[in-house]
């Protein structure tokens, strides 16, 4: 397997995993390439996820570094066989790479859930809501760049896996657009929220002694929980948390969010009361 121009975050996360199990076993990566056979430079590719692995060559580095988790391995082989060409690819080169990797995160899996601030999540969001939020960017967006988003974001609202979100009232108070943009919107969240795939929770102002849901997170379930990943926008742009330690904090930190929020019916009035005051 030659070398890649640009790992995705998939293959890049691989590679992380892979380093782990080595560190975890205390070899160096020259040790790793002794017992492969190959030279370090190859294990630094692999573990960079500049270079491919074969599924022998994977099991095989998995039992030098006495892995004996059966599932994970199976899940790291997945990844590194995995030859699918994705609808995200149609965008590769004409939106960020940030984009085309959650796309391929979410398109493998389990399930999501996300916690919302101050916007409505994106794959809840009507177009009109989506331009309204893409042409407030700065520094501006050209029409062009605004369009190929909101085709994007409305793709990944294709989704079928269990999906969870907890929107704080801020996010549906406030009007990125004009009042029927946020009617419209408030409207196509009840309808969601019915789907049998779609939870919608909020969280209102009246809240006593609140504070866990300062900031936007989206949790993404991996094939195995280690492969789990946690996304977060930064201010340059997309981070894709995935360290055990992090993601144990953000696994209770949705649970007591989701804990302290209205039930799914409370939620559906909640939002049907803020519709009516439109």
């Amino acid at each position: 397997m030659g070398p890649r121009r640009e790992p995705t975050a998939r293959e890049l996360r691989l590679g992380t995993e892979l380093r782990r199990l080595r560190e975890a076993a205390g070899l160096t990566a020259i040790e790793a390439a002794a017992l492969l056979g190959v030279n370090r430079v190859q294990i630094s590719q692999i573990e960079s996820g500049v270079k491919g692995v074969s599924e022998q060559r994977l099991r095989r580095l998995a039992s030098h570094y006495a892995c004996t988790d059966e599932e994970f391995v199976d899940a790291l082989v997945a990844m590194a066989t995995d030859r699918t060409r994705g609808w995200w690819e149609e965008y590769r080169g004409l939106l960020p790479t940030s984009f085309l990797d959650l796309s391929e995160l979410e398109h493998h899996a389990r399930f999501l859930r996300h916690v919302a601030v101050l916007y409505v999540p994106g794959l809840l969001q009507t177009e009109d809501y989506s331009r309204a939020v893409f042409s407030s960017r700065l520094p501006e967006l050209t029409s062009e760049e605004i369009e190929l988003r909101i085709q994007h974001r409305k793709a990944r609202q294709r989704f079928t896996i269990p999906y969870e979100a907890v929107i704080h009232e801020a996010a549906l108070r406030i009007r990125v657009g004009d009042r029927a943009t946020s009617r419209a919107q408030l409207g196509r969240l009840l309808e969601l929220s019915e789907a049998d795939h779609i939870t919608v929770r909020v969280i209102p102002f009246d809240l006593d002694g609140f504070a866990s849901a300062s900031s936007t997170m989206t949790y993404v379930g991996g094939s195995v929980p280690k492969l789990d990943t946690v996304v977060r926008d930064a201010l340059h742009g997309t981070a894709f948390i995935d360290s055990e330690a992090q993601l144990n904090t953000y696994r209770t930190s949705f649970r007591t969010v989701e804990t302290a929020s209205l039930d799914p019916g409370q939620s559906r009035e909640f939002i049907h009361g803020l519709a009516k005051e439109l």
